[in-house]
């Protein structure tokens, strides 16, 4: 697949029609014909809701009533004063997940008129219809939806904004549903998986009890490379969730990393991070905070290159205070189509699908000898070491990412899914069509492997490895296990990469 950036504004040239609705053709028909846009793919009746918790005899789908902003209100708006969090409110609906993800969009412009492209409203060219561009297994889709939503009692029933007349956010979540099957189908799930259909990223997770070393540098390589990060502190229960501690951090609370720096301090270098709450107020009061007293012994020209005492929310800490105040860390590698700045280098990526055959290329893990080599296997070609390395050694920084297609949408078990990879012997140097058999996989230790195979949507690992030829081997954990897959690499500097025949 294509790794070239594409324009950010606008319908995406690169995006595919989803059930091949194209919104221009569409909105022009209406137009012409003056009606409203009524969508027959994802109709404004119970199928669209669901058929189980959501099913036509549920408690909690009676009195929903399926209603257009303009019948809700005298003057609809898509986005009012440009898009907040405060545009996120859940609903009746158990999807979290999806508007921690949605109320992230809103930090980057850039990222949000991606998703939702610029231009609509409930005035020009108002026909009832709208679409968003969401990342889907290794594509860009645009999605069209029409303007019907579920009400009760003349209330929005899922997503809305706490501006009554604002409807960009419930417009997205029902695209979101449309893709996915049903709004039911959303119940339940990670914030991460909200986060990539939206950037088409590859997200890494980090529990900062257990932090690697060299931490700090990979943070600063990802912000090099455009990657969003993200930290919270972790919750015990739900009654925990936006407590604020006595050093003013607000638990279950996702805040936002921009800066990874290093000043000048009594002598010695310190490491800091720049961390912004999206709220734009309540900051941190401890060490390195904006009226601190450390700041009194660093040289006013870093202070005033850190723009160090802004009241937005944003605030300064030592990397070693990071490490006891949060509890997780997440990293959002992007690709070139999704983030376009010349202020920022780009991942080097590509994309593969593949499948897993009942019976002939579904071996399981190599504790199953007998059929682990029938599994799919992908050629790595690693030949420049990176630019800056993080940890100081040279070699070749690579993640994989390896992801189970349709399951929300199918509603089936996850299997448990992960990957080794194997070095090409020197007998093999410079052949890319080598698979690797028996007498290799089954008696050769592999050089990198997923920590442990994971009933997840997606299992992602970070490795360095010196420059050399790879062959990568995705597998569920037990054989027979069918289903497809969605594996990406990603690699600091360009890498040869092909699926075996």
């Amino acid at each position: 697949m294509a790794n070239t950036a594409a324009n950010l504004t606008g319908t995406q040239p690169k995006a595919v029609l989803f059930n091949q609705q194209d919104f221009i053709q569409l909105r022009s028909d209406c137009l012409k014909s003056g009606s409203l846009f009524c969508d027959p793919t994802f109709p404004g009746s119970s199928t669209s809701l669901g058929d189980r918790e959501l099913g036509p005899n549920s408690a909690k789908t009676k009195g929903v009533v399926w209603k257009r902003p303009t019948e809700l209100c005298t003057d609809p708006q898509f986005i009012v004063n440009g898009a907040t969090r405060t545009d996120v409110c859940q609903g009746a609906l158990g999807d979290c997940w999806l508007m921690a993800a949605m109320a992230s969009l809103t930090l980057d412009p850039q990222i949000l008129n991606r998703v939702v492209p610029t231009g609509q409203s409930f005035t020009s060219q108002y026909v009832g219809i709208f679409h968003f561009q969401l990342w889907r297994f290794g594509q860009w889709v645009d999605v069209v939806v029409d303007d019907r939503l579920p009400t009760r009692d003349g209330k929005l029933l899922f997503n809305h904004s706490a501006q009554k007349k604002e409807f960009w956010s419930a417009l997205l979540e029902k695209a979101y549903a449309k893709v996915n099957g049903s709004y039911e189908a959303l119940i339940g799930g990670s914030s991460i998986e909200g986060f990539e259909d939206f950037t088409g990223g590859i997200s890494e997770s980090y529990d900062l009890k257990e932090a690697p070393p060299f931490l700090f540098n990979i943070m600063r390589k990802a912000l090099q490379l455009g990657s969003l990060l993200s930290c919270d502190i972790s919750i015990s229960s739900d009654k925990e969730v936006e407590k604020v501690t006595d050093q003013k951090l607000v638990k279950g609370h996702a805040y936002s990393i921009t800066a990874v720096e290093q000043v000048h301090y009594c002598g010695s270098l310190v490491e800091l991070l720049r961390i912004r709450n999206p709220w734009g107020y309540r900051e941190w009061t401890g060490a390195w905070s904006d009226k601190s007293k450390e700041w009194d012994q660093v040289l006013p020209e870093e202070k005033q290159k850190l723009n160090y005492s802004a009241e937005d929310g944003e605030f300064w800490m030592s990397y070693k205070e990071f490490l006891l105040q949060y509890s997780s860390l997440k990293i959002c590698n992007l690709t070139p189509d999704t983030l376009c700045s010349d202020q920022v280098g780009c991942w080097n990526w590509a994309v593969f699908e593949g499948e897993w055959k009942v019976g002939s290329t579904a071996g399981g893990c190599s504790n199953y000898p007998k059929t682990f080599c029938l599994n799919p296997q992908f050629f790595i070609r690693l030949e420049d070491v990176d630019d800056d390395p993080h940890d100081g050694v040279d070699g070749c920084t690579i993640l994989i990412s390896l992801m189970q297609k349709d399951t929300r949408k199918k509603r089936e078990e996850l299997s448990n899914i992960g990957f080794v990879i194997h070095k090409v012997p020197d007998e093999y140097k410079g052949r890319t069509n080598i698979r690797l058999g028996p007498d290799i996989l089954l008696k050769r230790n592999p050089v990198a492997r997923i920590k442990i195979f994971r009933n997840l949507r997606e299992v992602c690992e970070r490795f360095k490895l010196p420059p050399g030829d790879y062959v990568l081997i995705p597998s569920t954990f037990e054989p027979n296990h069918g289903g497809t897959f969605i594996l990406r690499v990603f690699t600091e500097k360009e890498a040869h990469t092909s699926l075996i025949p």
